[in-house]
């Protein structure tokens, strides 16, 4: 008679009641004792990393004898640095997802198609555009105790020093010497500055030639990642044609020309905040300004009033994953090449500086809490913890450090062969000879370096949300 009340009031009923309903309880056995409790908690959402839409084949610079990209193979190619069993491994649990269109209709949201996730197996064949997602720990590397070193400021250096400098060097023919640059060290150095990139090259990387390597393209001091030199006065012209004058560069020949069309590099940055839209192009003309009368300089953007002289800046942009510690991940590709564009177009038009970049970014470096806080993973808005991973040093530069390191790596560049074109275009008409023994030869050469210990550390950092 008292179990239920019903009470009328403007035509609305309430039900009460005195039984509460349970939550679902099971029984767990553990050391031969059964005990009645909740269910386990399912698996925690995974911080995704999206890599950039699928290129088609044939991949820039790879051999494929078969018409088709499996799965494993785009992502053994796009991480080319990581071991293929650790690849393999996210396939064998069921963590590779791919976007795809849900055409499923309802009768609420009928005719719009809404992006979802499913899984991928590894010989899944790709598809033009297609957008593979994989959790971040795919990247997860080892940090090693012996942190990257200086060489000290000599013209010539010691035999530990040359033995250090060939270590970085990641790939070696008659034309080029591709490096791997640590941070830290200069690239061209003035009359103060003896232990520059330029310099040291010159007296422990000229190997069998009788001078060394010639820079072809700079990267900053505080920056890392792959630095690309020339060993002849041919493959220095080439590479200067390559970097400033693309059109001019196209019109050598028409295998020369396609193969012109894949170069590019790409850079991974780590940025306070997250850019509002997920990918996008910056055009913004960018000019040089004089400080202290004369002893510093500082790039800005350019007001466009034509005042000012002023150089053209595009830069390609694409967001990998979403913020976590107030910070995101970034890929950076150039179109142009100017002197801190990269820099300036994340602090002063995306809004977004650098970590570690206090030139172009200290406002927001003074205000940014270098702390954890909370941030929400973006389906299931479930809360991200961070959690410190045991015996693992923070205070070498990375994101948690009081005074980061730059985070900003050259990690990917692809260009033409430059040895087998310059055989092929010196050679007298071509001859047989030498296109037979080039034939084999890839026309486009990709090469992707790790990232410095600093950077390691913060995405490790990064990457331990709730994996």
């Amino acid at each position: 008679m008292w179990n239920k009340i019903v009470k009328f009031s403007n035509c609305a009923v309430r039900h009460y009641s005195r039984s509460k309903i349970q939550p679902p309880r099971v029984i767990r056995v553990k050391n031969n004792v059964a005990q009645l409790g909740c269910p386990r908690e399912g698996p925690k959402p995974r911080q995704l990393l999206s890599l950039p839409p699928f290129p088609g084949h044939p991949l820039p610079g790879k051999k494929s004898s078969t018409g088709r990209v499996t799965a494993i193979s785009w992502l053994k190619y796009y991480f080319d640095d990581i071991p293929g069993d650790v690849i393999q491994s996210h396939f064998n649990k069921g963590l590779v997802q791919i976007e795809y269109l849900d055409s499923s209709v309802s009768s609420e949201n009928k005719g719009i198609q809404k992006k979802s996730m499913r899984k991928i197996s590894h010989n899944e064949v790709m598809e033009s555009g297609s957008v593979v997602c994989v959790p971040v720990s795919v990247a997860e590397a080892k940090i090693s105790k012996r942190f990257d070193i200086i060489p000290s400021g000599t013209l010539y250096p010691n035999a530990d020093e040359i033995e250090y400098l060939q270590r970085l060097v990641i790939y070696k023919d008659s034309a080029i010497i591709v490096l791997n640059k640590p941070p830290k060290l200069p690239v061209k150095g003035n009359l103060p500055i003896h232990n520059s990139m330029d310099a040291l090259a010159a007296a422990a990387l000229s190997y069998d030639y009788d001078e060394g390597p010639k820079l072809v393209h700079r990267l900053d001091r505080e920056s890392s990642g792959l630095l690309l030199m020339g060993r002849t006065e041919e493959s220095i012209s080439y590479l200067h044609l390559l970097f400033s004058d693309m059109n001019k560069a196209k019109s050598l020949s028409k295998a020369w020309g396609d193969a012109c069309e894949s170069t590019c590099q790409r850079y991974w940055a780590l940025v306070i905040g997250s850019p509002k839209e997920k990918e996008g192009l910056i055009c913004a003309p960018i000019t040089k300004v004089i400080l202290d009368d004369g002893k510093g300089e500082r790039v800005i953007l350019a007001n466009c009033s034509g005042l000012e002289a002023s150089q053209e800046a595009i830069t390609e942009y694409r967001v990998l994953g979403p913020m976590i510690n107030g910070c995101s991940w970034v890929e950076l590709r150039p179109l142009t090449s100017r002197k801190h564009q990269l820099r300036v177009h994340c602090a002063e038009a995306l809004g977004t500086p650098i970590v570690g970049d206090y030139k172009y970014g200290w406002y927001v470096h003074r205000r940014w809490k270098q702390m954890p806080r909370v941030d929400f993973e973006p389906n299931s808005r479930e809360p991200y913890r961070l959690r410190r991973p045991e015996g693992l040093d923070v205070q070498k530069g990375s994101v948690l450090s009081k005074v980061p390191l730059l985070h900003l790596h050259c990690r990917e560049i692809a260009l033409p062969n430059i040895e087998k074109f310059l055989e092929i275009h010196t050679s007298k008409y071509g001859n047989l000879q030498s296109r037979l023994k080039y034939s084999s030869k890839s026309d486009i050469l990709r090469f992707v370096a790790p990232m410095p210990s600093h950077m390691k550390i913060s995405w490790n950092l990064m990457s331990s949300y709730l994996i």
